[in-house]
């Protein structure tokens, strides 16, 4: 019992002191990304959006584009972010579900996307650099999962 209260005290006293830290502005992003594709590989574009509930758990949304001679990726996802906001590093970790739609020579085709990953944002003022954000990225298109895919990205943050 003694354990029990004293695991409970604790408890308290920590979420005490994480409700006493500000809840993080908003923040976008936009940068660079690197897609592997289960051995297609292609360059583009990433962006999200994040709004944060309290200190560290979030809601993002994620848009990109990957793109090579005639072809195309397009992924459009949404969901919770963790993040640790202390000093100028950041890490964050997210789990998003959506939809993504490949096209190819006029003929294209939209499936399911998740992607789980996370990266690290440096900086403490309203422009940061996301230094790295690395995500496996699973795909199902017309009864087909694809579970070999990689995004990695890096560019720019705004914070509100």
């Amino acid at each position: 019992m003694r354990k029990f209260i004293g695991l409970a005290l604790f408890v308290g006293l920590v979420a005490m002191a994480g409700s006493a830290q500000e809840t993080p502005k908003p923040e976008v992003f936009g940068g660079y990304q690197f897609t592997s594709l289960d051995g297609w590989h292609a360059n583009g574009w990433n962006g999200a959006a994040s709004m944060y509930i309290n200190h560290w758990l979030g809601v993002t949304g994620d848009f990109s584009g990957a793109y090579k001679t005639g072809e195309n990726f397009h992924t459009y996802t949404f969901g919770p972010v963790v993040s640790m906001h202390h000093g100028a590093f950041t890490p964050f970790a997210h789990g998003l579900f959506g939809g993504a739609h490949a096209s190819s020579g006029g003929v294209g085709d939209s499936g399911f996307a998740m992607l789980f990953g996370g990266g690290v944002d440096v900086g403490r003022k309203a422009f940061a650099i996301r230094a790295v954000q690395a995500d496996w990225f699973i795909t199902r298109f017309n009864g087909f999962t694809d579970k070999n895919n990689v995004r990695v990205s890096t560019g720019i943050l705004y914070r509100f």
